[in-house]
């Protein structure tokens, strides 16, 4: 009989979704079950609390910060933990039977799921994915068996938060995110209608497309060492605003992501999450350049201190690190795979 795992995620940007549906793929012989923590919430919550930090990421960008760092401190962080229990209700349901394994990929999925592991009611084990490379105090949960980490650094900070334990696993993306061969790179740009020839950099901002986005095609452009090609996620308004300016190589939403980075010579990013664990995947290099605030900063002190992707800070530098970027060298990259660090659990249970 096989091992029923339920894994819960949230559609806020596609980092925690991503990093969920690629640990399902990868649990082939287990039933998995995805849910969606905002789903859970009663009424339209979880909808407005995605359109919330949405609209404050477009209109108050700063304003994540301040938000963020108050959530650093113990008092406004117990009450998230505690209004992620308004979940628990509908997350019992959806368990349903005793499942044999438990694990989150998004903080509040976190919290409500310890709060049942708390009661009783969950008896299964509880194991968290971290999916940024710098750890917020609200993604750790003291009451998990397991947090799962992309870095040492994260590793680190999971345990000063409260970790139980945590174990330094390789990011999460889907297995089409390699390294591409002349001829792939070759078709792909012919495909995506990019020029032969020249070094191309994609600028993308994950899949809101939110930022200084536009400022970065720009200072791309200008800089003269890459052509920018830009995604703009799902934010439509961007795309037109980029094509009016006179970028001629301007996306939306893409759905082949994957073939799209074989066509490129480097990626630049403002957040550190799942783009940048694909693009590593894909043997590019990366840099961080005009980053959000909040965990955009975070995420790239910490790629940049471990020496993984540099954090570009200025115009100046960006054109000297666009010609010499290059891949990182993959033994710098935790190796290990997630999977049978969560079968151990199981085996535990």
């Amino acid at each position: 009989m096989m091992t029923r795992i339920v894994l819960v995620s949230a559609r806020v940007g596609a980092g925690h979704d991503g990093a969920a549906y690629a640990l399902a793929e990868r649990l082939v012989h287990h039933d998995v079950e995805v849910f969606d923590f905002l789903d859970l919430l009663p009424r339209s919550l979880g909808r407005r609390l995605c359109d919330l930090y949405h609209r404050q990421l477009e209109v108050a960008p700063r304003s994540w910060d301040w938000t963020l760092r108050a959530l650093n401190t113990a008092g406004p962080a117990r009450l998230a933990a505690r209004a992620a229990t308004l979940a628990c209700d509908r997350l019992r349901a959806v368990l349903g039977d005793r499942p044999d394994l438990a694990i989150s990929t998004y903080p509040l999925a976190t919290h409500a799921l310890g709060a049942l592991r708390a009661r009783g009611t969950l008896t299964a084990p509880l194991a968290v994915y971290l999916t940024d490379p710098s750890v917020h105090r609200l993604c750790v949960s003291g009451v998990a068996d397991l947090h799962l980490a992309p870095n040492p650094d994260a590793a680190a900070q999971a345990l000063a938060w409260g970790a139980r334990q945590v174990d330094v696993a390789a990011p999460l993306v889907h297995t089409r995110f390699r390294p591409a061969t002349t001829v792939e790179r070759s078709q792909a740009r012919q495909e995506f209608g990019l020029p032969p020839t020249g070094r191309l950099a994609l600028v993308i901002a994950g899949s809101w497309g939110v930022g200084q986005v536009a400022e970065t095609a720009c200072d791309v452009a200008a800089s003269g060492a890459a052509v920018p090609v830009v995604v703009c996620g799902r934010n439509t308004a961007l795309r037109d605003q980029l094509l009016a300016a006179g970028h001629p190589h301007v996306f939306g939403w893409v759905e082949d992501m994957p073939h799209l980075m074989r066509a490129v010579d480097t990626v630049v990013q403002n957040a550190g999450g799942l783009t940048t664990s694909e693009a590593l995947a894909a043997g590019l290099p990366v840099v961080t350049y005009r980053c959000l605030p909040g965990h955009g900063r975070a995420n790239a002190g910490v790629l940049d201190r471990i020496g993984v992707v540099p954090w570009i800070r200025s115009t100046g530098d960006l054109a000297a690190a666009l010609a010499a970027a290059r891949p990182p060298a993959f033994a710098a990259l935790p190796a290990a795979d997630p999977v049978p660090l969560l079968e151990k659990l199981l085996d535990v249970a």
